[in-house]
């Protein structure tokens, strides 16, 4: 990772926002980064004990905050069993009826009266190159608060539901004509979740799925049909988030070129990244 980022003459570490930071579906995309420092982390979490394992276990390149992101009003949060579900939305019964294993997993234990506040107007927050969002259901609100904040990103992880959990939950839909508006496209589906529709249960196992789709995580990058628009700068850093987060080599090379062509990087960058590649082919089969 540090050899691309001098490839790409990274002028700065990459900044990575993560809204509902709470590690509780794994590793974030990132954390390769974080690890070898070649990134930074703001992350936002309201939940208090989420918060203090975040707190308790972070590095020099991170900082979490407490902030309720949403769209700056006064809001109920809704503390379910299962802290994952969380949400500022209401679960709805009547779709989680659809799933026995979900529906105790909502039933909202606490509600706490909370002040949120609008991406834009986080001060401590400066401009950053990507998004990790997962908020249950409350993602919509957070892209049309933060448009001025996103302006300056080039990714965007975020969780989208085809069965909606929550009362009045935006759906898939609704996502990806607001991100298409801030100039975003799809690129890829990290995980997509499937479940179960009761009462069927199969080889034993209430969680193993068929065909009903639930939830997915999905990656919208900036639309490439429209490069121009981008500065060399947030080409650079899709490149190297594309390389490094989500494995996209074909997206990285396509950067590459198009920094060639504008002169920002050497005429050989394409060749020494595919160098790049071929000698960590090559390490990775040695051993």
């Amino acid at each position: 990772m540090k050899r691309l980022a001098q490839l790409l003459e990274l002028a700065q570490l990459t900044h990575v926002v993560d809204i509902g930071a709470n590690p509780i579906d794994g590793d974030p995309p990132y954390k390769k980064m974080l690890e070898a420092g070649v990134c930074k982390v703001t992350g936002f979490e309201p939940q208090a004990e989420a918060l203090a394992q975040l707190q308790a276990r972070k590095g020099p390149y991170e900082t979490y905050l407490p902030h309720v992101i949403g769209d700056g009003t006064e809001r109920i949060l809704n503390i379910c069993k299962a802290s994952g579900m969380t949400s500022l939305l209401t679960p709805d019964q009547r779709t989680l009826s659809l799933f026995d294993v979900l529906r105790p997993l909502g039933e909202v234990i606490d509600r706490i009266t909370t002040s949120t506040i609008r991406l834009d107007d986080v001060v401590e927050l400066t401009a950053f190159d990507m998004l990790k969002i997962d908020v249950q259901g409350a993602e919509l609100e957070i892209f049309q608060s933060g448009r001025l904040k996103l302006n300056n990103a080039v990714a965007i992880q975020t969780e989208v539901s085809f069965v909606t959990l929550y009362e009045n939950q935006p759906s898939f839909g609704d996502i990806d004509l607001e991100l298409r508006s801030q100039g975003f496209i799809p690129h890829s589906f990290p995980a997509i979740k499937k479940w179960p529709i009761s009462p069927c249960v199969i080889n034993g196992d209430p969680r193993q799925p068929l065909n009903q789709l639930l939830e997915a995580d999905i990656v919208y990058i900036r639309d490439l049909s429209r490069v121009e628009h981008l500065s060399p700068d947030q080409i650079k850093q899709l490149a190297f988030i594309g390389h490094c987060c989500f494995g996209s080599l074909d997206l990285t090379m396509y950067c590459i070129r198009e920094l060639q062509n504008r002169g920002v990087l050497p005429g050989n960058a394409l060749d020494r990244y595919v160098e790049l590649l071929q000698s960590q082919t090559e390490t990775t089969s040695g051993n």
